[in-house]
């Protein structure tokens, strides 16, 4: 599964804190001398240690920035300072701490460069602290920067949506709404635009997030789409199921890559994360997503095929037989299908009014040539009038 690891070109786009995670090891490295940004900082980080001098700052920027200077000299060396501080302590592995004074930095800083920097390093803070509420909280108001911000360049707005769905996907794939999240973010054309332009990779992740999302299933036309034109620049077995299995119809293949699925979600640091309960290890996102892709692949079958035999459909599914005709039983029962297990001749039976996938390509080409027909007879007759007319 090495070909199919995403580790290089995700790092690229990271904070190196935030590469940690995904190499599971801690290497700090102190590029700044403590001392020198203590004693800096050391007036401003006194003021913000003490909760009753704190409470006399307002929301009023403005306010603080001359109340500061007036009755305690802190003035705007100071307030630099305390970034300089903060991303000390945050280079230290001190998050709680950056946190915290990188909220209060952008409190009192009227540089918006340093304070969207600052809205960065707390953002990577509370991604490190798994404080995930907080953490959606400020990559949306980072969006908003991003997206209302008169950057210099289109490239770099494009750039920094990069770097902020690369470091959503830590959010996302945590969050109780992430999968959701995931999807409403990459299909904004802005941001669909910028994987098409220079992350494709991205796309194992939004289709993994509308695979496993069953409210979500409206967006797999578009995804698919997508998928299409992206196919000679990226793909992976997770991509390649849904091309075999909803372009070219190709279950055989979409068989293949489904138990490729399964690796590549065990080895990606954000869809293989396993969970302990009691003496089992379980990979919550994996289990959903084979379960959700052979509904894919019964569904889709169901709509070509009127007797299925359960034997060859099981193979597809990548189970036993008595598990496909357990799992088709259940299904059948809940989903209220249309349709009746035959155990004896080990087949699933569609009704007769099911609509057959063939048939409806017959059908609606003979409608198509019946509009071509009309709109070319109603072009032609009036040219062939206004002819006659001329004579």
């Amino acid at each position: 599964m090495a070909e199919h690891d995403l580790t290089a070109l995700m790092a690229a786009q990271l904070d190196r804190h935030l590469v940690f995670p995904l190499l599971e090891f801690l290497q700090e490295r102190q590029l700044y001398s403590e001392p020198e940004i203590l004693e800096a900082a050391a007036p401003l980080v006194a003021f913000l240690q003490n909760p009753q001098l704190v409470q006399e700052l307002r929301p009023d920027k403005q306010y603080n920035i001359h109340m500061l200077q007036e009755r305690y000299q802190i003035g705007p060396d100071q307030i630099e300072a305390l970034y300089q501080y903060a991303k000390f302590q945050f280079e230290c592995g001190n998050y709680s701490g950056a946190a915290d004074y990188l909220y209060q930095y952008r409190a009192l800083c009227t540089n918006s460069e340093r304070s969207v920097s600052a809205l960065w390093g707390k953002l990577a803070a509370e991604i490190l602290m798994q404080n995930w509420d907080v953490a959606l909280e400020e990559l949306n108001r980072l969006k908003e920067i991003i997206d209302s911000k008169n950057f210099s360049s289109p490239l770099n707005q494009l750039q920094n949506r990069i770097w902020l769905m690369h470091w959503a996907l830590f959010i996302f794939f945590n969050h109780e709404n992430g999968r959701n999240g995931i999807i409403d973010l990459f299909f904004q054309d802005r941001y669909l635009n910028a994987i098409q332009t220079n992350a494709h990779h991205l796309l194992r992740y939004l289709a993994t997030a509308v695979v496993v999302n069953k409210r979500r299933r409206n967006m797999l036309k578009e995804l698919i789409k997508v998928i299409q034109q992206e196919q000679h620049t990226y793909k992976d077995p997770i991509t390649e199921f849904l091309e075999c299995l909803y372009v070219n119809y190709d279950f055989d293949g979409a068989q293949q890559k489904l138990m490729e699925c399964e690796q590549v979600i065990l080895n990606d640091p954000f869809l293989g994360k396993r969970i302990e309960e009691g003496n089992f290890v379980t990979v919550p996102l994996r289990d959903e997503f084979l379960e959700n892709a052979r509904l894919f692949i019964f569904e889709t079958y169901c709509r070509i095929h009127r007797c299925i035999d359960i034997s060859m459909l099981s193979q597809k599914l990548n189970m036993s037989y008595d598990e496909a005709e357990l799992w088709i039983m259940n299904l059948v029962r809940s989903s209220k299908l249309d349709a009746r297990i035959d155990s004896v001749s080990g087949t699933l039976i569609m009704t007769t009014n099911h609509v057959n996938v063939h048939e409806q390509i017959i059908e609606n080409l003979k409608g198509l040539n019946m509009r071509t027909y009309m709109l070319a007879k109603n072009i032609v007759e009036p040219a062939q009038a206004a002819q006659q007319a001329t004579r």
